[in-house]
């Protein structure tokens, strides 16, 4: 059983939305921050980053009360209204090859922590503690958990009548994406939308786990204080079918002494090694890897052998991350070959979206800074899911995930 509610969120007028959202903040080089933070004073970016020409000089607590005062000036300069019902919201973000729409609302605390919200990556206890402290501080957030749930008829017929209403927001971004936005705040709809998911007996974090991660934690900490809004966490939740996860693809910045022939040498006591030479090669299906190395690709086929389909038969859960590609590439080549312990901090990797073009890897290795890089097949749901199910972790950067949500689009009150 999954709760959800409807929340009075604090948004942008409806003349000002494209001009407030923003994407997320990391998205922005320093030379775009500087350039959008010049050109529109009603950016959303003027409140994350306040004063940010010194944003290196100044504490993090005095960032922190930056970007509340900031907040507060949108809104007592009326860039945000406040809504007076608490609200659902219908929201769709179109790119140019896809459509994404899903569900705005609270989810509970309660489910993430009694696992009816599932994760499948793993935090870093720094982090979850620093986003706590920011909204602590800040007393919002507008940064929503991207969930998934199993596809539902009568929710996806109801999304789709409910699109044909007229809706809050129409706008389109300078990334070429348009979003529209309907809102759902009529008793009778409210009513049915979360009888609807309290049928739905498991939700799946699909990004955001840190962010979820520091709600919890915020809850734990100030819960006696009586606030009911930390009792929730501001979710979108997107049928499963309409996710998109890409792979993380890796760069390494050298072999690890090993010469160009013996770490072929080494790859080939696991994987069937082809030489694509100049074709752009990218993986087809789970198991098969990309590499590009001294100016060719090469095609990598995981010897999966008959003592691992017993071992996989012994041990189904422990199988079910050892089969996952990320995996088999981190114990099979970048720890026991390359001598990368530390996904997350060891500076020789690095890691490129997937929905970038592969000719990425092929300039950066080009041009000298990195030795040799590795493509992958993306993960699917079931994967996620099954792992998810099981309380196993995925090693870090495992999946890329769309949509992402602009930011100042809806802002939760803590």
């Amino acid at each position: 059983m999954s709760k959800i509610i409807p929340f009075k969120a604090v948004r942008p007028t409806p003349d000002k939305a494209a001009l407030v959202t923003c994407r997320n903040y990391d998205d922005y080089s320093p030379a775009e921050l500087a350039s959008w933070l010049d050109f529109n004073p009603y950016s959303f970016l003027h409140v994350i980053n306040p004063a940010y020409v010194h944003s290196q000089k100044i504490t993090l607590d005095k960032r922190f009360k930056g970007v509340a005062h900031k907040y507060h000036d949108f809104k007592n300069d009326g860039i945000f209204i406040e809504d007076e019902i608490a609200a659902f919201f219908v929201y769709e973000i179109q790119t140019k090859n896809q459509s994404f729409t899903g569900i705005v609302a609270g989810t509970s605390i309660e489910d993430y922590k009694n696992n009816t919200i599932k994760k499948h990556e793993d935090t870093l206890q720094y982090r979850v503690e620093l986003f706590k402290d920011y909204l602590h501080q800040t007393g919002f957030n507008t940064e929503p958990v991207l969930i998934t749930y199993e596809d539902n008829a009568p929710i996806n017929k109801w999304i789709l009548e409910k699109k044909k209403d007229t809706p809050i927001y129409h706008f389109s971004t300078t990334n070429k994406e348009k979003h529209t936005v309907w809102k759902v705040d009529a008793v009778a709809e409210v009513v049915w939308l979360t009888k609807q998911f309290a049928s739905i007996s498991e939700l799946y974090i699909a990004d955001g786990h840190h962010r979820s991660a520091s709600a919890e934690l915020l809850y734990d900490q100030y819960k006696s204080e009586g606030n009911e809004n930390l009792n929730y966490f501001m979710s979108f939740l997107m049928a499963e079918s309409n996710v998109k996860i890409y792979e993380f693809n890796r760069i390494i910045r050298d072999l690890n002494g090993h010469s160009k022939e013996d770490f072929i040498l080494r790859l080939s006591e696991h994987f069937i090694i082809k030489l694509k030479e100049q074709e752009l090669w990218k993986p087809q299906s789970k198991f098969e890897f990309g590499m590009y190395l001294d100016g060719d690709f090469y095609a990598l086929f995981y010897k999966l052998g008959s003592s691992d389909s017993e071992h996989a038969k012994q041990n189904t859960k422990l199988s079910l991350l050892e089969n996952l590609d990320a995996q088999i590439l981190y114990d099979k080549v970048l720890q026991p070959i390359l001598g990368i312990e530390d996904l997350r901090n060891d500076e020789r990797i690095e890691y490129i979206p997937g929905k970038q073009s592969i000719l990425t890897i092929k300039e950066l290795v080009d041009e000298g800074e990195f030795e040799v890089g590795f493509m992958l097949f993306p993960s699917d749901i079931s994967e996620i899911k099954a792992l998810a199910d099981n309380n196993l972790i995925m090693p870090p950067k495992s999946t890329y995930i769309e949509p992402k949500f602009r930011s100042g689009l809806m802002v939760y009150e803590l």
